[in-house]
């Protein structure tokens, strides 16, 4: 596995427009319950583009250069793991079952948001039976989301019934903070940074060097992707783009515990990751590389033999094939309450596809060929090669 970090590259300028990113992350959007972060998506994206349009699943596409050849997508998915009320108990308890994967040991005693229609979002806590409590048995028992419930601090089913429906969603509630350096902490980078992604790379090509753009580009905020890419299938359906980029969180290797053998030697703060394998159309692949390289954005490189469980596989399936890219954000602590990520990976995931979308013509062949097949050469002074 090699990483790029190429020489004389500046400190990293602060997000310009983080503040949409904060709204991002702030907005809840379960799978199937998006419409809150895509209102954001939505304003935040209308100055930079042609068109603004949501289909009936809910993705939201933000089309700029809509005459433009070939048609590109882009796709960051906007949902986040979380809960949905399933039932209220006599005392008022409401038990819930999970939208996407969890950990049901790091749900316990922490702090959620019932979002509801008739009162908005209702502060509670995720509730167990105490250690102290517990028998032999209980004590040796894996913990499970049946085994847990939210108390929002009303007595009764019937005067919870009053401000709570079932399938209401949960999040947590776990707000955008600030680490050391550049890092940031948040409970849904996965994968509110792709949508952001999508929307500042947007905002790159609008504002900066326009008259190189020839492309369509169609930057969807998908829906879904949290319980079976879902989103992705259907937007990809209805854009029929040539090309693609899926704008995801990929395992960061880089804090105790992790196999580097699985994940890759994969490190917050030295770029955005790019993906090579089946998933991966070569000439994509190449392309990434070769604007990364031309443009002096630090990056890092991975390999995933099989499908990569991120939009990028439904797009790749769709009608009669698109040709698909990776770019990953590292990312600690997955599926908790506290993603940590790097802001200059998010600024430099957007400036690495911005600058891959310029060098698109209508004559770029997409086309697997011995021409693609071998990986673009890394200059020695641009790049070190970790595990040789």
């Amino acid at each position: 596995m090699t990483d790029s970090n190429p020489e004389g590259v500046a400190k990293t300028p602060p997000i310009e427009n983080i503040d949409l990113l904060k709204d991002l992350l702030a907005a809840p959007s379960p799978s199937g319950y998006e419409q809150p972060a895509q209102e954001v998506f939505r304003k935040g994206v209308a100055p930079f583009v042609d068109e603004v349009e949501t289909d009936l699943l809910g993705n939201t596409y933000a089309i700029l250069n809509p005459t433009g050849n070939p048609k590109v997508m882009l796709a960051g998915h906007c949902d986040e793991i979380g809960f949905l009320v399933t039932h209220i108990q006599e005392r008022g308890y409401i038990y819930f079952g999970n939208i996407g994967g969890h950990d049901a040991n790091i749900t316990v005693g922490q702090r959620v948001l019932v979002h509801t229609a008739r009162h908005g979002s209702i502060p509670g806590v995720i509730g167990k039976k105490p250690v102290h409590l517990m028998d032999d048995e209980e004590r040796g028992r894996k913990t499970k989301l049946d085994d847990l419930f939210v108390d929002i601090g009303t007595t009764g089913k019937d005067a919870v019934l009053e401000k709570v429906s079932i399938g209401d969603p949960i999040t947590y509630s776990a707000e955008f903070g600030r680490l050391e350096g550049n890092l940031a902490v948040a409970h849904a980078f996965d994968n509110k940074s792709g949508t952001f992604i999508v929307a500042e790379i947007i905002r790159l090509l609008k504002e900066q060097s326009p008259e190189k753009l020839q492309a369509a580009v169609y930057g969807v905020s998908t829906v879904q992707e949290e319980i079976g890419l879902r989103g992705a299938r259907t937007s990809a359906y209805l854009t029929g783009a040539t090309v693609g980029i899926a704008l995801d969180v990929g395992h960061a290797a880089d804090y105790p515990g992790i196999d580097k053998r699985k994940t890759g030697d994969i490190e917050l703060g030295k770029g955005p990751v790019i993906t090579r394998g089946a998933n991966i159309n070569p000439q994509v692949y190449k392309m990434l590389i070769e604007a990364a390289i031309e443009e002096n954005i630090p990056f890092q490189m991975n390999a995933k033999g099989v499908g990569t469980g991120t939009d990028a596989n439904a797009m790749q399936l769709n009608q009669a094939g698109m040709a698909v890219g990776l770019v990953e954000l590292p990312l600690r602590y997955m599926h908790t309450p506290c993603e940590v990520v790097s802001l200059s990976d998010i600024h430099n995931a957007a400036r690495l596809v911005a600058a891959f979308i310029r060098k698109i013509t209508p004559d770029t062949d997409f086309r697997p060929s011995m021409s693609n097949y071998a990986a673009p050469l890394i200059p020695k002074s641009k790049s070190e090669t970790v595990n040789e």
